[in-house]
């Protein structure tokens, strides 16, 4: 519903690949049966970068139970992305770790992960478990596991995550890491002796067990569990006050709206977080959308949000480095990348195919060095799972929790993970074609699009308001209100304190309608600035003032236009519910809709305390 509008064409520059003999940079001898083996290959070179994969085969004759590859590359030369196992980097030396759902190879098994590079070297000095890739010399012989570790204990908890402790494991060689599980699910992967676990439930009950890993890759039994319950209602000192807003990329365009218009607006004091909308999904990866925009359009000191010029050598520019510049300026504000919207989610049913691929590429982009202070976590609006938006998806009712689970493995309880939902409460609609209470269970919170319920893509009416909190007489479709949409994310098991209620800072419009109250029929869309049938609160509560009110939200008749819309009373009256429900606060579509002055987000802010 988050429809983007606007500038969406975004230059893409292509690449002609170069076919080359595959090149081989371990290939196991015969004398490497009975071992664990990794064969890696260039699959394709370009001269400026290259595609690789390596395939670790148990040669073995019992069952793998997780494995690493070590890596080294020469100056110059550079891994970016890897699909299918985990990257770190620690200077030229590179280690790929298996996910999940991987990580277990059967006796003669194998399996494959992907990289893309760049630069003109080559790996050397290939590892598999601590034993050389070939399968010779090295310790490829310990086949001793870990002792269970011991004093599994909680050291905290809010009611999103459980902070974990427990005393070390020993191994002949030695312990190299430590697997946490929430139940029979691996929650996260350390090397120290302590891990949180977030993306949980409010009031919810849990148990944690905790197995170590040794560089051969044995693994120990589990340590005795330990439950926990999480707390009730959120964190202490936040829960109920998140102001969520979304910042267009391309905004910049034809809107004019830029990063420093947060800070003259006033709008960055009363914003929590920021939506940067959007990145795109594509090949069933995080891509960037729009990369001029984001991190090259140079910024003068008159628009610069600190009034510093930008320089041509500098090695970020762009909305990135504008958001870099606001969250110095005030150090509490968070920002987070969002992927999708309305035109981009055709690229999650891929994603959801492999979503530990798809979680490592977002990781790898939104944590790029050039950028990863700028961002906070990663947002998800994917319209619709399982669901029909633009195109139709069939992914399946539990795609949404496997995509949101693979990024909260991958990013950690240190970054939000969260996600744009549907507020489509009718019998049947969308929001029962997927596991929404499941999926919240990996997410910090879901917002779901409480508006856009009606507009003039039904040309001739009725007449209906956009974003009515609640249902009333002649009301199109039933479940099609805010309060329909709380009441039944909350009966499926969605706690409120992970929901937000969601505004539009503009309205839906009609014309050719002769009756003042909803209902009334219509000709078709009303002209707009940008987009028939919509525009900015900003215009409307000049060009056409609210006259009436209905479903706790405004309208307003003028000549022969139609609009609905919120104002600063109604935003009221919908933070007063939000309060009521126990909400986690409110999110907006989008800043540039807003006055000079944020009348709107002051509402926001002043509802919620």
């Amino acid at each position: 519903m988050s429809r983007p509008g606007g500038r969406r064409a975004i230059g893409l520059a292509g690449a002609t690949t170069l076919a080359v003999a595959t090149a081989l940079l371990t290939a196991p001898p015969a004398s490497s049966a009975g071992t664990v083996t990794a064969t890696c290959t260039k699959t394709q070179d370009w001269g400026t970068g290259f595609e690789g994969a390596c395939t670790v085969t148990n040669g073995t004759d019992t069952a793998l139970n997780g494995w690493t590859v070590e890596l080294d590359l020469p100056p110059g030369t550079a891994i970016t992305t890897a699909w299918n196992a985990t990257r770190t980097v620690s200077g030229d030396r590179y280690t790929f770790t298996n996910p999940g759902w991987n990580a277990t190879l059967a006796a003669g098994a194998g399996t494959s992960f992907g990289f893309n590079g760049t630069g003109p070297g080559w790996l050397t000095g290939c590892t598999v478990n601590g034993a050389a890739c070939d399968g010779s010399g090295g310790p490829g012989e310990d086949d001793e596991a870990p002792t269970a570790p011991s004093g599994l204990r909680s050291t905290g908890k809010t009611a999103t995550s459980v902070s974990l402790a427990w005393n070390a494991a020993t191994d002949n060689v030695g312990v190299t890491g430590y697997d946490v599980y929430n139940g029979a699910t691996k929650a996260a992967s350390v090397t120290g002796t302590g891990a949180t676990v977030g993306g949980l439930s409010a009031g919810t009950a849990y148990t944690f067990t905790v197995r170590a890993r040794d560089a051969a890759g044995n693994t120990s039994p589990a340590s005795g569990a330990v439950s926990v319950t999480t707390s009730e209602g959120g964190d202490p000192g936040d829960a109920g006050g998140k102001v969520i807003g979304y910042f267009a990329e391309w905004g910049v365009y034809q809107r004019n709206y830029h990063v420093k218009n947060i800070e003259t607006s006033g709008s960055a004091d009363r914003l929590t977080h920021i939506n940067y909308a959007f990145g795109n999904v594509q090949g069933g990866k995080c891509t960037i959308g729009d990369a001029y925009a984001a991190t090259d359009k140079a910024y003068t000191a008159a628009d610069s949000v600190d009034g510093v010029a930008d320089t041509w050598d500098q090695p970020l520019r762009g909305n990135f480095n504008q958001l870099r510049k606001l969250k110095r300026m005030h150090p509490g504000l968070k920002v987070v990348w969002s992927f999708g919207g309305w035109t981009w989610s055709g690229g999650f049913g891929q994603a959801a195919q492999n979503p530990a691929a798809f979680a490592e590429s977002c990781y790898d982009l939104v944590e790029d060095p050039r950028w990863a202070d700028v961002f906070d976590g990663i947002d998800i609006d994917w319209e619709y799972p399982n669901a029909c938006g633009l195109t139709c998806d069939s992914s399946g009712p539990d795609a949404l929790g496997n995509l949101l689970s693979a990024l909260r493995s991958r990013f950690g309880s240190g970054n939000l993970v969260t996600a744009a939902i549907t507020a489509d409460a009718s019998p049947g609609g969308k929001m029962d074609a997927t596991d929404y209470a499941g999926a919240a269970r990996h997410a910090d919170w879901f917002m779901p699009m409480t508006y856009d319920y009606f507009g003039a893509w039904a040309a001739q009416g009725p007449t209906a308001p956009h974003s009515p909190l609640t249902s009333y007489p002649g009301i199109p479709q039933q479940g099609f209100n805010s309060a329909e949409t709380i009441a039944k994310l909350k009966a499926k098991g969605v706690p409120a304190s992970k929901l937000l209620l969601g505004i539009g800072f503009y309205g839906r419009g009609w014309t050719g309608v002769t009756q003042s109250e909803p209902g009334g029929t219509a000709t078709g869309a009303a002209p707009g600035t940008y987009e028939a049938g919509i525009e900015d609160y900003k215009v409307l509560k000049g060009r056409c003032p609210a006259n009436g009110t209905v479903a706790g939200t405004a309208y307003a008749k003028c000549g022969s236009q139609w609009w609905s819309y919120d104002t600063p009373s109604t935003i009221g009256g919908k933070m007063a519910y939000a309060q009521d429900e126990g909400l986690a606060g409110a999110f907006f579509w989008e800043l540039s809709g807003d006055t000079p002055n944020g009348e709107l987000i002051t509402a926001i802010k002043n509802g919620l305390g």
